[in-house]
């Protein structure tokens, strides 16, 4: 068994888990059991840190429900290997040279060596950064629901957003309507959007800040690329929704909506507008930036940030006539742009595919479907509210673009890597037209 099919195996062991718990009726605040496809459905959007959701997460699961929802969020976010190894490290337990290699290609790392000393940096991490966001978040909510259920409210967003989940308590005010009511408000605004930014640029982006500081020369190359990109995808879409898609909105909110916009679409799955206002070419833009997603090693879903900066470089480098593709003077090698172009052509003949069904099965129209497959295999959880009212193939499909969006990409390119064949091929060469 290779190293990605048992992550596999791990994450749909944790999904059944949470499904059957979600499926009791202490789950609920109506006292009814949930039905087998909806907590599948929920367990699911959870563990692989998406979003999307059937039920409103405030009024229809129980404090109980919220907190199953909230541990299969926090497993999935650091990673079913991660908590393993965890685990054996607190019990004393000796960690195998396979857990060892599992864990590497579980957060992207260079090397086995110093694997536990990693594992235990990304609990530190995400532990302090979830416990700090928490704190700044508990004034506002503190003041407005109470203090329990405030404290509650703010431990619940924090973790949602760190690990870019998108899973909300605020339909308590008006169900599926995320964080609207909050659109305006700096404080939230701010913390969510920096706790979706840290859990999307990855732990070993994190370890060369802890290791280096300022001294953004000393950067690994994939950390430099991980800022360069965050930062376009950020700033580039924000000014497009602020001068196209809210110019008619008063200044201090149309500079807050516009910078959440752009950030949520990295598989957080928040949103702060009515994402059903928006033109088609706002929701084609965020349809892109779901599909990009997050960062190699992160709590984030999607095709990955990386993937992108490999695939643009690549073009650059044709259009240049260069031999080969560069980063900040390290030469990137060939295996890495295969894998790149592989990745992109999986998420893009799923996102189609499946959004060409769900069209077709629901009669609705295309766009609205490639939204809602876009969210799901980019693990975002946006959607344009039609979650709830599609019927169970429509179910079955996001169902299995969330699970391919947070685990499939790794797994089939690391299953590659561990079986590559000999470099010798019995056909001879030829060449071929591509363009």
């Amino acid at each position: 068994m290779t190293s990605f099919q048992v992550i596999s195996l791990g994450f749909l062991s944790v999904i059944l888990l949470g499904s059957l718990l979600l499926m009791l009726p202490i789950a609920t605040k109506s006292g009814q059991c949930t039905s087998f496809l909806d907590a599948l459905f929920t367990a699911t959007s959870a563990v692989c840190v998406t979003g999307l959701v059937i039920n409103d997460t405030a009024t229809y699961w129980s404090l109980f429900g919220q907190g199953v929802i909230l541990l299969l969020i926090q497993i999935g976010g650091m990673g079913i290997i991660t908590i393993a190894i965890a685990i054996a490290v607190v019990s004393g337990r000796k960690i195998g040279l396979m857990q060892r290699s599992t864990m590497q290609e579980a957060i992207s790392a260079p090397t086995v060596g110093g694997i536990v000393r990693r594992t235990q940096f990304i609990i530190r991490t995400t532990i302090l950064i979830e416990i700090i966001g928490a704190a700044l978040l508990a004034p506002v909510f503190c003041r407005d629901f109470g203090f329990w259920k405030g404290i509650w409210y703010s431990l619940f967003h924090s973790i949602s957003a760190f690990c870019n989940a998108g899973f909300d308590l605020i339909g308590i005010r008006t169900p599926f309507s995320s964080l609207t009511s909050y659109s305006v408000q700096p404080i939230v605004n701010l913390v969510i959007m920096v706790l979706i930014v840290a859990g999307g640029i990855g732990f070993l982006t994190w370890e060369d800040i802890k290791n280096h500081k300022w001294h953004f020369k000393k950067y690994r190359m994939q950390s430099k690329v991980i800022f360069m990109v965050t930062g376009l995808l950020i700033f580039l879409p924000a000014l497009y929704f602020f001068y196209f898609e809210f110019s008619d909105v008063p200044l201090k909110e149309r500079v807050w909506v516009s910078l959440f916009q752009s950030v949520t679409p990295r598989t957080a799955g928040f949103n702060t507008a009515d994402l059903t206002l928006f033109s088609e070419v706002g929701q084609m833009l965020i349809i892109m930036l779901m599909l990009i997603g997050g960062s190699p090693g992160s709590t984030a879903g999607g095709m990955k940030t990386t993937t992108l900066a490999v695939l643009v470089s690549s073009a650059l480098s044709v259009f240049r006539k260069k031999e080969h593709t560069h980063f900040f003077g390290r030469q990137i090698p060939d295996d890495t742009i295969r894998y790149a172009a592989t990745i992109f052509l999986m998420y893009i003949v799923l996102f189609l595919v499946g959004g060409m069904v769900i069209s077709s099965t629901e009669d609705i129209p295309l766009m609205t479907a490639l939204f809602e497959t876009a969210s799901a295999i980019g693990t975002v959880g946006l959607s344009l509210g039609i979650t709830p009212d599609l019927g169970l193939v429509s179910h079955i499909i996001l169902i299995c673009l969330m699970f391919f969006g947070r685990v499939g990409g790794l797994t089939l390119i690391f299953a590659t890597v561990s079986e590559k064949k000999p470099n010798g091929s019995k056909y001879p060469k030829e060449k071929i037209t591509v363009g």
